[in-house]
C-alpha cells in the first residue's frame, strides 16, 4: 500500500511555517523529525489529565500515569520485536543508551588487551563512550574501514576475532546513508564470542526493526527522530544480559531495599531507570509508534526508497557536486554533499533563505570526516512527509547557490 505524503504532511502543524517568506522545506530529519498533532496532543493530555509520578502512588492519577507509561513500554516491545517488556529500558535517547551499555557491559566483560570493534562511520555517541571504557579497562579500540563508500566487510572479518569482546555499529550512517549488514556482523561477532551493539537512531524511524531477526544483543534509538519529543529513547538488551549487568545510575525508582551499608535493586527493567522518568516523553513515544505503525513501517521504507530513486540521479547530475557514501546499493534518504569552492555553512545559509532547512558541519562524525578528507558536508535528509516538489526545490536552490557564489548574482 502506498502512503499519501500530502495527507500526512497536513498532520504536522509546523509544515505551515514560512521561512524567509518561503514555504518550509524541512530536510534536517537525520537531526530530528517534526511532530504530528497526535503526538503533541498526547503530551498535553498527560499534563492536563493524568499528571502524577509513576510506580509510587496508589491514588487514581498515579495509577493512570503508571498504566500509560507501561503501555508505552509495551508498544516499544512490539515495535522492535522484543520478547518481553523486561528488555525495554527508557533512557534520554541514543546517546544515553550507548553510554549505559558501554559502561555496564564494558565493566562486566572487558579486561586488559580485549578489543572493541567500531567503524569509521560512527556517530560520536558510538565512539566516545567506548573510548572511555577502554581507558578504564585497558581494552583496545579497532575500526572497520570503508571501501567504495560502505563498510569493508573483508577487513571486518580480519579484525573481529578471538580478542573481540564487543562490536558496536550503526545500522544506518547519519552521514553516508549507508545501511550496514547487521545480521552478517552479528554472526561474525557471535562466532567469535563477542556481543553486538546496534545504534538504530537512523533506522528505527525509517524501516521495520526486529531485534530477533537482526540477532543483535543490544539496540539503541531515540524518540525525537521518529516523531516523538526530545529527551526520550530506548535501550533494548537481551534479558539474560541485562539481568547480569549493573545499573549505571542509582537512587529513586530503581531501588528495592536500602540498608546503611548496601542496597538491592528492583527487577528489570526498572533497575536501570533511576529517578522520575520522562513520563510524558515515554507516553508520546508510544503515540508516535501508533502513528508510524498506522502508516506502516514497510510503507515508510518504500516511500523513502522512492525519494532516493528520484533525488539521487538529479544530485549526481550537478557539476561540481560531490556526494558521499555508496551510491549503488540500497540506502536511506540521507544525502551528504559538498559544492566545489563553497563552504558548507555558506550553502546551508543560502538554502535557509529559500526556506530549506539542512544541516552543515561534521554531523558528530569527525572520524568519518577525516576519512573523507573534508572538514564538513551539507546534509539533506528526508522523511515521509517530504514531497516531490521539495526534491526539485533542493536541486534548483543548489544551482542558484552555485550561480550566486560564481558570479555574485541569482
Amino acid at each position: 500500500m502506498k502512503i499519501n505524503p500530502k495527507a500526512i504532511r497536513e498532520l504536522f502543524p509546523i509544515m505551515d511555517e514560512l521561512i524567509n517568506d518561503e514555504k518550509l522545506s524541512y530536510l534536517d530529519n537525520a537531526a530530528t523529525s517534526q511532530k504530528p498533532y497526535s503526538v503533541l496532543k498526547s503530551i498535553q493530555d498527560f499534563y492536563e489529565l493524568s499528571n502524577a509520578n509513576v510506580h509510587r502512588g496508589v491514588h487514581t492519577l498515579a495509577e493512570r500515569a503508571t498504566t500509560q507509561y507501561e503501555e508505552a513500554r509495551a508498544k516499544v516491545q512490539r515495535f522492535i520485536g522484543a520478547n518481553s517488556t523486561r528488555e525495554v529500558i527508557f533512557t534520554r535517547g541514543t546517546t544515553t543508551s550507548l553510554n549505559w551499555v558501554a559502561t555496564s557491559l564494558g565493566e562486566m566483560v572487558l579486561e586488559e588487551h580485549d578489543e572493541i570493534v567500531l567503524s569509521l562511520m560512527e556517530h560520536h555517541a558510538n565512539i566516545v563512550p567506548w573510548q572511555q571504557i577502554a581507558k578504564r579497562t585497558g581494552a583496545k579500540l579497532r575500526y572497520i574501514g570503508l571501501k567504495n563508500g560502505k563498510l569493508d566487510m573483508e577487513y571486518a572479518k580480519s579484525i573481529i576475532n578471538g580478542k573481540t569482546k564487543i562490536v558496536s555499529i550503526t545500522h544506518i550512517s547519519n552521514v553516508l546513508g549507508v545501511i550496514n549488514p547487521i545480521k552478517e556482523l552479528a554472526k561474525l561477532a557471535h562466532d567469535n564470542g563477542a556481543y553486538l551493539v546496534v545504534d538504530a537512531a537512523q533506522s528505527a524511524p525509517h524501516m521495520k526493526i526486529d531485534v530477533k531477526e537482526l540477532d543483535c544483543d543490544f539496540l539503541a534509538f531515540s524518540g525525537h527522530k521518529m516523531c516523538a519529543p526530545t529527551g526520550i529513547g530506548v535501550l533494548w538488551g537481551r534479558e539474560k544480559l541485562l539481568e547480569k549487568m549493573e545499573p549505571v545510575e542509582f537512587g529513586g525508582e530503581m531501588i528495592d531495599f536500602v540498608y546503611q551499608d548496601s542496597s538491592t535493586w528492583k527487577e528489570l527493567p526498572w533497575k536501570f531507570e533511576a529517578g522520575t522518568p520522562n513520563i510524558s516523553g515515554a507516553i508520546a513515544l508510544g503515540s508516535a509508534i501508533d502513528f508510524l505503525e498506522n502508516i506502516g513501517m514497510d510503507n515508510i521504507h518504500e516511500y523513502m526508497q522512492e525519494i532516493v530513486r528520484n533525488a539521487l540521479p538529479k544530485l549526481q547530475a550537478i557539476e561540481g557536486l560531490t556526494l558521499y557514501g555508496n551510491l549503488e546499493d540500497e540506502r536511506s534518504a540521507v544525502f551528504s554533499f559538498n559544492l566545489e569552492g563553497i563552504h558548507p555553512h555558506d550553502v546551508a545559509t543560502a538554502f535557509d533563505m529559500e526556506g530549506i532547512a539542512v544541516r552543515a558541519g561534521h554531523h558528530c562524525a569527525q572520524v568519518l570526516m577525516r576519512e573523507l578528507d573534508v572538514p564538513a558536508t551539507v546534509r539533506a535528509s528526508f522523511y515521509f512527509y517530504n514531497l516531490e516538489w521539495e526534491i526539485d526545490h533542493l536541486i534548483e536552490t543548489i544551482l542558484k547557490t552555485k550561480e550566486f557564489f560564481a558570479h555574485g548574482t541569482i
